[in-house]
């Protein structure tokens, strides 16, 4: 493998350090996302270490706003956002109930507030939102010249043409565990020097099950995960493998390393959280126990490592570390996602919306398990030849994924109408 002058450069490169407000103390950090796991975790690892971080900006949906306004008080922040209007009233008494008679921070409210907070003045803008409603704030931040450190992985799937056109050299660095991993590794050789990316996979609850034996899962089934702590959309995605699918087009998009030179392997501990194989033969793994402090650190302190961020092993103690290949009969996620991948255009965003609102009915009881993936592979083919190229907008985005989510649910509610009829 070799570059060419017109080989496009990587979204992330360790060698690469986008420094966009340089100087001395901490670093200014807005969190998006702030009371879900990554948010919380990294407000975290910001309270251990005040010397290095300060949370100028919170932002989250709305659904917990008594720990919005805790985390505000603790951090000491200057604005909160909330993207749900109707939760407004509930957060100002949250905030009077924190504060007293201290003035209160400014408040933002509606589905531009997170956008806005992330190109307010600040270092690096943590995304931890869930789902394709990541885009704008991603979009806001890079175009704002912020550093982004990305958990959102829907924004850069969905929107991937138009992050790569804001993005400059260094300005993304991943906090998904596996793309913390990555990039980690990457910074052991040139881009020159890199054969294939090695993405490893826990294998979910249903590890070993053929498609057969997925039939009837129920959704407890689904969400005992069995080695990470998550919310039940992602933990869905874990146990369907179609987070590991938007992972490999995370890759691609973040390293521009072809489809055919990521590979998915099986790693049930869950240990090495990927892995890069090297021209000469050498693969470089990052390994920690499971555990989303170390990829919260990276994407936060990069270039700096934050000590004690996350735990480490005890090399005293004997431990076995598998890996197996993926079985693509009973996982088909991962080889659609590299199908959607190499469309490219508005077909990821279609692949990503259309898998939404089947883990919406699956967990409702309206679509069993192997239902998800026959759906989303049907919604895939349906939509067709995708937007692509430089006309891409976000309209384009939006549209695809609001077609796909109707079309979606319209083929859900007809199998739970099948179902209830049988």
């Amino acid at each position: 493998m070799t570059d060419s002058p017109a080989s496009p450069a990587p979204l992330a490169d360790p060698h690469l350090v986008f420094d966009p407000v340089a100087g001395d103390g901490p670093k200014d950090v807005v969190i998006l996302g702030s009371t879900g796991s990554i948010g919380t975790q990294a407000i975290d690892l910001v309270l251990r270490n005040p010397d290095r971080f300060r949370v100028t900006a919170l932002s989250a949906n709305g659904g917990r706003v008594d720990l919005l306004a805790e985390q505000a008080r603790r951090l000491g922040v200057g604005t909160v956002a909330v993207a749900r209007e109707d939760a407004a009233p509930a957060l100002r008494e949250a905030l009077a109930g924190q504060y007293g008679t201290e003035p209160l921070p400014e408040i933002l409210v509606g589905p531009d507030a997170a956008a806005h907070v992330a190109a307010s003045d600040c270092h690096t803008v943590l995304n931890g939102i869930t789902g394709s409603i990541g885009l704008a704030p991603t979009l806001a931040a890079l175009e704002a010249g912020r550093t982004l450190a990305l958990a959102n992985k829907e924004s850069l799937i969905v929107g991937g043409p138009l992050v790569k056109a804001l993005a400059k050299p260094g300005q993304i660095i991943p906090v998904d565990s596996e793309h913390a991993a990555l990039f980690q590794a990457l910074a052991s050789g040139t881009r020159a020097d890199v054969r294939k990316l090695v993405v490893t996979a826990s294998g979910g609850p249903f590890r070993g099950r053929t498609k057969a034996e997925l039939a009837d899962v129920t959704v407890a089934d689904a969400l005992a995960h069995p080695t990470w702590a998550m919310g039940p959309v992602i933990t869905v995605n874990s146990a369907t493998l179609v987070n590991k699918g938007l992972e490999v087009i995370e890759a691609h998009l973040l390293y521009d390393i072809p489809f055919d030179r990521i590979e998915v392997v099986v790693h049930p501990q869950s240990y090495v959280h990927s892995m890069v194989e090297f021209t000469d033969g050498s693969t470089i793994a990052q390994a920690t126990p499971p555990d989303m402090g170390g990829p919260i650190a990276i994407g936060l302190g990069w270039p700096e490592r934050v000590p004690d961020a996350a735990p480490a092993f005890d090399w005293s103690k004997a431990s076995t570390w598998e890996f197996f290949p993926l079985d693509d009969d009973a996982f088909p996620s991962v080889n659609l996602a590299r199908h959607v991948g190499r469309l490219a255009g508005t077909a990821p965003a279609v692949f990503n919306a259309a898998n939404e609102e089947c883990v919406e009915a699956f967990l409702g009881g309206a679509l069993p398990f192997n239902g998800i993936m026959e759906t989303v592979i049907r919604v895939v083919e349906e939509h067709g030849t995708p937007v692509t190229g430089t006309s891409l907008t976000v309209s384009d985005v939006l549209e695809a994924e609001t077609w796909a989510r109707a079309r979606a649910r319209e083929l859900t509610n007809r199998t739970a109408t099948a179902e209830a009829r049988a």
